[in-house]
C-alpha cells in the first residue's frame, strides 16, 4: 500500500511540475534581443513578429549540432515561405572565422549570428549547453525549449500548429 500510495505521489507532483512548466514556458516572452548575422544584418523582436521561429544555441565542435543541421536547413527550406524562421546563434566561445567557415561552406540558408559577448545567451537563461533551442510563436512568446536531440515529428508538428495559429 505504501507503494502505492508513493508512486501515486510522485506521479501527480510530476504531473504538476510538467503543467507548471509548460504553462510557464508556453505565456513567457522571448528576450527582447537583437540579432546580428555574419552579413550585418541586424535581426530585432519586431522584425520576428508574425513569423514562428526557432532561435538554436549551437557550436562548430558540438557534435549533435552538427549532426541537426541538415534537418535544421530542410525545416527551414520547407516552412520559411508559410512564415517559418531559424536564427542559428553561435556560442560566445566559438571562434568567428571556424563559424562563418561553417555557415558559408555549408550554406546555411538562415541567419547565423555569433553571440560575441555571450550577451544573448545570458537573455535566453544562461545557455551553457549545446544545442539548445527556442521555439517562439507569432506572439514573440517562447513555446517551447529543446535542449539536444528532440523527436523531429514532434517538432514540426509544433512548428505547424504554431504556423497555423
Amino acid at each position: 500500500m505504501k507503494k502505492v500510495l508513493f508512486s501515486l505521489i510522485a506521479v501527480v507532483a510530476l504531473a504538476g511540475v510538467a503543467l507548471w512548466q509548460f504553462s510557464g514556458s508556453a505565456r513567457a516572452a522571448a528576450p527582447d534581443v537583437t540579432f546580428v548575422s555574419l552579413t550585418g544584418q541586424k535581426i530585432t523582436p519586431q522584425d520576428l513578429r508574425g513569423k514562428v521561429v526557432l532561435v538554436k544555441f549551437w557550436a562548430t565542435d558540438c557534435a549533435t549540432c552538427i549532426q541537426q543541421m541538415p534537418d535544421m536547413i530542410k525545416t527551414y527550406d520547407a516552412l520559411a515561405p508559410k512564415g517559418f524562421e531559424a536564427i542559428a546563434v553561435a556560442m560566445q566561445y566559438d571562434p568567428p572565422n571556424y563559424v562563418k567557415n561553417y555557415a558559408e561552406t555549408r550554406r546555411l540558408p538562415f541567419p547565423v549570428a555569433i553571440d560575441a559577448q555571450g550577451q544573448i545567451a545570458k537573455a535566453f537563461g544562461d545557455i551553457k549547453l549545446t544545442p539548445t533551442a527556442f521555439l517562439i510563436d507569432k506572439q514573440g512568446h517562447i513555446i517551447k525549449r529543446y535542449l539536444g536531440n528532440y523527436d523531429k515529428t514532434a517538432f514540426l508538428n509544433t512548428v505547424q500548429k504554431a504556423l497555423a495559429s
